[in-house]
């Protein structure tokens, strides 16, 4: 049997033992014709043993090696970029407050029981935790369950609400198109009993509003209503039993053509051909308030209660839309479908339409798109439904809820994009000044009017250096888009004043100190 060295340390030398060791021992095991008495499984034993010590000791230099990636579905953020994110938040958060929105938050993870059954065919999405203090957990896969969690287990009854955070979703995520495991969603929700539709057209209104002011380029916002899509199923002919999985299916149009859906409901989900094709045929039909009324006269659907309920809103919402001004955007198409569960009455999505950014459709039948676009698919969805609080409640009491979410990842892409091909230069800080020295041994100088220029709110930087050079310290400026600079020398102590410069233009202009944090707030303010 073969002893361990004792007097090897966690070093090279150390390493060098067990090579030799282990290295004998597989020797030895090649020749044990030498050796009587032992086994090649005591050697594989001492050798594995050996190997084992090597292993706790490391690698050839001692280092541990990392996998130097982001895990997949997922990505860091750059400063620019984050600079590029902050300002799309503030214009959809401004947006939402604007419209009378509070905010809440909620775990990051749910209680699995809580996100189970909510979400159809895509709940094999949701990503499980292991067990680790006697509670099953998810992470959460969007915003709006854990909202009618929270409303439930609160016993509210009315609340404008919107929630930005993070969800995730075991996707295959497609990174160019703006789609990932880990992203953020912009929720905003009305909660409470109001009359029809109402809260239904506010909620498109914010869409239209923000993809106008985000100037993302022309889009398009797609209505539909699940009632009207049940009704369509039942006249159709699809069982009752198979409604979900064909909603399901019928959702994914926007990906992919009818014959392939078709192809889908028929061999995959057993619908009948014939119901397959009349599915296709109210599938095809878009328009506006006239086609709901039409749809009202036809022979099938009017047999339907629920499409007739769902059609006789869509025309109420159309009315409230045109006084909003946003039926210019809006579209009435039979085909929307959105898979999850919880709807139950209208819903929505908008899509963008410009040249330069694809449908995800047109991407699946045309190719792949080119290096100067972005395919992103849809950019908001969201609808009513009315049952989800009640799903939680203990008595079962329902609160009516509509709200939107915004793919912000989606819209970042696209804003992330037009940062690269535009000339403009992107800020990632906001300072407004930066204090400099003409001279040399002005370090305690530069910091107590740094000092002054903080305490007044002033955002304001200096460089690290006792004895800057000015140039560098201008050219930093140049490159950071700071607009002033306050430049302190020995003439400038002795006559009580700094020389404000601005950077873009070059003049100068010798301020008072008691006026300095005046005039610095008056032309950033302009600027």
């Amino acid at each position: 049997m073969f002893l361990y060295p004792m007097n090897c340390g966690m070093n090279t030398l150390g390493l060098f033992c067990v090579r030799t060791f282990a290295l004998v021992g597989r020797r030895t095991a090649q020749s044990l014709h030498s050796f009587p008495g032992i086994t090649v499984a005591q050697i594989d034993e001492e050798v594995a043993k050996l190997l084992e010590l090597k292993a706790k000791i490391g690698g050839d230099e001692g280092k541990q090696q990392f996998v130097l990636k982001t895990a997949k579905g997922t990505r860091d953020y750059n400063p620019k970029q984050m600079a590029i994110r902050e300002k799309v938040f503030n214009t959809i958060i401004n947006c939402f407050k604007r419209h009378g929105a509070e905010t809440i938050d909620t775990p990051v993870f749910e209680l699995k029981e809580t996100l189970t059954g909510k979400y159809g065919e895509d709940s094999k999405l949701i990503y499980d935790l292991k067990d680790q203090g006697g509670e099953l957990l998810s992470l959460r896969y969007d915003l709006t369950v854990p909202f009618a969690r929270y409303l439930a287990m609160n016993k509210i009854t009315n609340i404008k609400r919107y929630h930005i955070a993070k969800v995730y979703r075991r996707d295959n995520p497609a990174m160019t198109r703006g789609r990932y495991r880990e992203f953020y969603q912009c929720d905003f929700d009305i909660a409470g009993q109001y009359d029809p539709m109402i809260p239904d057209a506010e909620c498109l209104k914010i869409v239209h509003e923000i993809l106008s002011e985000l100037d993302l380029g022309d889009f398009r916002i797609k209505v539909n209503d699940r009632r009207i899509l049940d009704g369509m199923f039942a006249v159709c002919g699809v069982p009752d039993d198979k409604f979900r999985t064909i909603c399901s299916t019928v959702d994914k149009l926007d990906k992919m053509p009818w014959e392939e859906v078709r192809k889908e409901m028929v061999d995959e989900k057993g619908l009948s051909e014939e119901a397959a094709d009349q599915i296709g045929e109210y599938v095809s039909m878009q328009g506006g308030k006239d086609l709901a009324e039409r749809l009202l006269q036809d022979p099938k659907m009017s047999q339907s209660k629920q499409a007739c309920a769902g059609l006789t809103d869509i025309k109420l919402l159309f009315g409230y839309l045109e006084l909003f001004q946003v039926t210019d955007k809006v579209v009435f198409d039979l085909s929307l479908a959105r898979g999850l569960d919880y709807y139950t009455g209208v819903i929505y999505e908008a899509i963008l339409t410009q040249a330069g950014v694809v449908p995800v459709c047109n991407e699946a039948q045309n190719g792949s798109p080119s290096e100067e676009s972005v395919s992103v698919g849809s950019v908001a969805g969201g609808g009513r439904y009315d049952g989800l609080v009640g799903m939680f409640d203990p008595k079962g009491r329902k609160v009516p809820c509509v709200g939107v979410s915004i793919g912000i990842e989606r819209v970042f892409s696209i804003m992330e994009q037009k940062a690269e091909a535009s000339a403009e230069k992107v800020r990632t800080t906001e300072v407004q000044v930066m204090v400099a020295s003409a001279q040399k041994n002005l370090l305690e100088e530069k910091l107590k009017l740094i000092t002054e220029l903080w305490n007044a709110g002033i955002k304001a930087e200096v460089m690290y250096k006792k004895n800057p050079k000015l140039l560098s310290q201008l050219q930093h400026c140049e490159e950071s888009g700071i607009p002033l600079v306050a430049i302190l020398g020995e003439q400038e102590l002795k006559d009580g004043v700094v020389k404000l410069r601005v950077v873009a233009t070059r003049e100068e202009a010798d301020i008072s100190r008691a006026d300095l944090i005046a005039e610095i707030r008056r032309r950033t303010s302009e600027a």
